[in-house]
């Protein structure tokens, strides 16, 4: 990768070297205790689990500030945590060598800090505060809202629940919340990301037997790299998410209503106030005694762009077949994925919004291809490598789902307009990952990515192929 700066990479390395140390130091004996996995979504740990325990030998680092009980019975009780995150990455020839600058290095980092306090069993009160910064970016856009947030409010909500009977459990959650459904394909705080989504509203999970439902009504709230971040009245997004699972525990299914009424959208030409509603469900699951997987998901979507009327719909598949008597215990995959677009610029809408997606995890680590008049096949295969140590090889092959319609990218914006070429070949991605858990709270990435441009890039531009390098080290706690 020559002609690549190498600076933010030493800054990195600088930083790691000073950083891994503290984390070498943790008591072992963490079997002691079944403390509750970290999850993105801070709110989701119970740490309840460590009522009553007492700090020693066998303790975690962190223990301390995890379960801190406020009266004497520890019915009343805060925990505390957070996480740093460090990312180097190395471009060459971004967005296919246009407009002018497209190799650069730069260094991102995130901190985010939390509060969780439980007054009793039926309130509490969550709130989680950000910074996303960047080193000089010199690509096009330069330090995108994707990548800086200066200081910023990412959650604070407060959650009052109660039974509603043996059978139902109710939680209402008014304030700024992170949303997260399902496998992320269309609702995602986008962890990715350095400067993360959030939205402003009210959200009620109804908790059945084996089944939860959120019903949720929010304003998304766009970020602004050097100011505080507000709502936008201007565009709405509610619904309602459900998951469960059949009673033999080998299938999951979720199903969904997401409606999203927002100003000023744009689709192949035909633009106005854009009121979509997407219907759809997935199914996912383990087919026994066969080493088989599966994960399914339909959405159709209906409503109108301006005066125009809009039917889109998507399909996102996954089979994976693990063979745990070989070294490494592979496991293979192949994925399709189509989702809809325009037959024709102007008039009705036909074209897929992908909605907020984590486009990243599914269409190609470089984000120059989303879920919005695309198709994709898509193999892959993980190893495990060593202890603590995976990587996996994913591979894409891109066209556009209709010729007249645009190429998008996974923040929804065109890359390449409809009307640039008439081939449907974008092209292919490899994608190769190395991920290593050093211990309970850092683990570490490092990745690299090549785009390969196929006709209707070369037809409509500039169409150098891309490369994409990057090192991550996130220490969570």
């Amino acid at each position: 990768m020559c002609g690549i700066k190498t600076e933010p990479l030493r800054v990195f390395v600088l930083l790691a070297a000073l950083f891994v140390p503290s984390v070498s130091s943790l008591a072992v004996g963490l079997e002691a205790v079944a403390r509750p996995s970290y999850q993105f979504l801070r709110h989701q740990e119970d740490w309840s689990v460590l009522a009553g325990s007492a700090i020693n030998a066998n303790s975690d680092s962190y223990d301390h500030i995890k379960y801190v009980a406020l009266n004497n019975n520890g019915t009343r009780w805060v925990s505390f945590g957070g996480h740093l995150r460090l990312r180097s990455e190395s471009w060459r020839d971004f967005s296919f060598g246009a407009p002018r600058q497209h190799d650069d290095s730069f260094l991102l980092s995130r901190l985010a800090l939390h509060s969780d306090l439980h007054v009793n069993d039926k309130v509490r009160v969550f709130a989680e505060i950000k910074s996303a910064l960047a080193t000089n970016r010199d690509l096009p856009g330069g330090k995108r809202s994707l990548d800086v947030d200066t200081l910023a409010l990412q959650q604070a909500f407060l959650d009052l629940r109660f039974a509603a009977s043996d059978h139902l459990s109710v939680t209402l959650r008014p304030g700024r919340q992170a949303l997260l459904f399902g496998k992320q394909r269309l609702v995602s705080p986008l962890p990715w990301g350095n400067s993360l989504r959030t939205w402003d509203g009210i959200s009620s999970v109804f908790e059945f037997d084996k089944v939860s439902v959120t019903a949720f009504w929010t304003q998304f709230v766009p970020v602004k790299q050097y100011q505080f971040n507000k709502a936008d009245s201007g565009n709405e997004f509610f619904g309602a998410y459900g998951s469960g699972a059949l009673s033999a525990g080998s299938l999951s299914y979720d199903f969904y209503w997401l409606s999203l009424d927002r100003e000023s959208a744009v689709f192949n030409g035909t633009e106005g106030n854009e009121r979509r509603d997407t219907f759809g469900g997935r199914i996912e699951g383990a087919i026994p005694n066969t080493g088989v997987n599966f994960d399914l998901e339909l959405a159709y979507q209906t409503g109108e762009v301006g005066t125009a009327g809009i039917s889109a719909y998507m399909i996102a598949s996954q089979i994976s077949y693990q063979v745990p008597s070989w070294k490494g215990k592979p496991r293979f995959s192949l994925g399709y994925d189509y989702a809809s677009g325009d037959k024709s610029a102007g008039g009705d809408v036909e074209t897929f919004n992908q909605l907020f997606p984590l486009g990243h995890a599914y269409l190609g680590y470089i984000d120059i291809v989303g879920r919005q008049n695309i198709v994709d096949v898509s193999p892959g295969v993980l190893f495990v490598a060593a202890e603590r140590l995976k990587l996996a090889i994913n591979g894409h092959l891109l066209r556009r789902a209709e010729a007249a319609d645009a190429l998008y990218n996974a923040g929804g914006g065109v890359v390449r307009a409809g009307s640039a070429g008439s081939s449907r070949d974008v092209g292919s991605e490899v994608d190769l990952v190395f991920s290593y858990q050093y211990d309970r709270h850092l683990h570490g990435l490092l990745g690299y990515s090549h785009f390969f441009a196929g006709d209707f890039i070369a037809e409509s531009g500039a169409s150098e192929d891309i490369d994409f390098v990057y090192l991550q080290l996130q220490h969570t706690f």
